[in-house]
């Protein structure tokens, strides 16, 4: 059973991270070595996610409710999913995530979702594609980019004179958003072992956004995610007259 915080936020989905203080200059370097056995978990999971997915979306077609045992172990493959980022590739922390789906108050990153107790039948048709299309729009951003070149190489003419040929094999590297500041942040950290709090904050805020429409496609809410980057490692509050989150029962 997931323990939530006793805080609302401004979605259902509450993503934080806190930046830990004295993390090692080089170490971001192999990080991403480090989590292959998290990798290779994380696959099998993320395919038993798809098939339960499927399973919630029958569900939800004929009774408006996504099991709750589904919705909880889905929420832990996403929680853990957002652990190995925050670790790997957020940079962070140095901890090294813990290989389990439920939330651990000592590691600074978690995840949660509220659970809703009715969804709607017809959303689950057209929310994951059609509805989310301008999200997906402002997540590629964040996400993917492409810098576009030709080669150029030396060769022969005749056997005998060198000329500057330019072929026709494109090339491109992908890039984000994120992994660029992320990148920007390492290079302050490897030189001034700093993370500059301001890059944190804005990448936080655009994972939160991605995981909230992610937690809308999936079907875990119907509330469509706020066209908003709200920075930072904690999520930010609603209003005080809001009603305090309760733990699931079950």
């Amino acid at each position: 059973m997931n323990t939530y915080p006793p805080t609302n936020a401004s979605y259902p989905l509450r993503l934080e991270g806190r930046l830990d203080p004295g993390l090692s200059r080089g170490l971001w370097i192999i990080k991403w070595i480090l989590a292959i056995p998290h990798y290779i978990v994380l696959w099998v999971l993320w395919f038993v996610f798809a098939i339960l997915t499927i399973i919630a979306w029958f569900a939800i077609l004929f009774t408006a409710r996504y099991p709750r045992s589904l919705f909880l172990f889905n929420e832990g493959i996403l929680r853990w999913t957002w652990r190995v980022y925050f670790y790997a590739f957020v940079l962070g922390t140095d901890r090294y995530p813990p290989f389990k789906l439920q939330s651990d108050p000592n590691y600074p990153a978690d995840l949660w979702i509220d659970y809703p107790e009715r969804l709607s039948r017809g959303l689950i048709f057209v929310k994951w594609w059609l509805l989310a299309i301008p999200h997906y729009l402002v997540i590629s951003i964040f996400t993917s980019g492409m810098v576009y070149g030709r080669w150029q190489e030396w060769g022969e003419w005749d056997g005998h004179e060198l000329w500057w040929a330019q072929w026709g094999r494109p090339w491109t590297v992908n890039f984000g958003l994120i992994g660029l500041l992320v990148l920007f942040a390492a290079i302050a950290l490897l030189f001034r072992g700093r993370y500059p709090s301001s890059i944190f904050d804005f990448v936080m805020g655009m994972w939160r956004w991605i995981y909230r429409v992610t937690a809308y496609t999936l079907l875990f809410r119907d509330e469509y995610p706020p066209f908003r980057l709200d920075q930072g490692g904690a999520d930010p509050p609603v209003s005080p007259r809001a009603e305090p989150i309760k733990e699931p029962s079950g």
